[in-house]
């Protein structure tokens, strides 16, 4: 039986197959690969929903990211792991449609290491957010221009998984949303 306040995430080799699975904290402080998710929710205008991480997080605290981003459990489906995420960061939920993968590494000053599987999905959403204080500080949509100015004027407001993740859902959102939305 796990102890409160500890949560198993899924080892993965580089290809996303599954290797094992260990605690969170710990999978961050060794730095292990380890499955991910990233959930990008845009409105019909195409702009994209941001959150501003809560400020108490075990890193990236009050910085802005995507809308939602988090790890499946054991045995729980990486859709499946995103729309419940969604539903507890932001109180809602939407069709969501995986759109790529990638990986990354990035070390932070409090010495936890994400080392990142992330299967990023994509949704559409107009309705109310009712976000979780717990998980965000704030939340704002904002157009993809306005964003890309903002990353390169104001690198360090946003996480760093966002500086490698913008780009990628950037050139989908031309080649996807762009003839969506005119």
């Amino acid at each position: 039986m796990q102890a409160m306040n500890t949560e198993e995430i899924i080892l993965v080799n580089e290809q996303d197959e599954p290797v094992g699975t260990m605690e969170k904290m710990e999978v961050h402080r060794k730095g292990v690969l380890h499955r991910a998710f990233s959930v990008f929710v845009f409105n019909s205008k195409g702009e994209l929903l941001l959150q501003q991480r809560a400020l108490n997080k075990y890193h990236s605290g009050g910085l802005w990211t995507n809308t939602c981003c988090s790890h499946p459990r054991p045995e729980e489906a990486t859709i499946d792991a995103a729309n419940r995420r969604l539903q507890e960061e932001m109180g809602f939920t939407t069709s969501l449609t995986k759109v790529f993968d990638f990986t990354y590494k990035k070390e932070f000053d409090n010495g936890l290491t994400e080392f990142e599987f992330d299967h990023v999905f994509t949704g559409i959403y107009e309705n109310t957010i009712v976000s979780n204080t717990d998980e965000v500080h704030d939340y704002c949509y904002k157009s993809m221009q306005d964003i890309k100015e903002s990353l390169a004027s104001h690198p360090s407001k946003y996480t760093a998984w966002f500086h490698i993740a913008f780009p990628l859902i950037e050139k989908w959102w031309q080649e996807n949303m762009i003839n969506e939305i005119a």
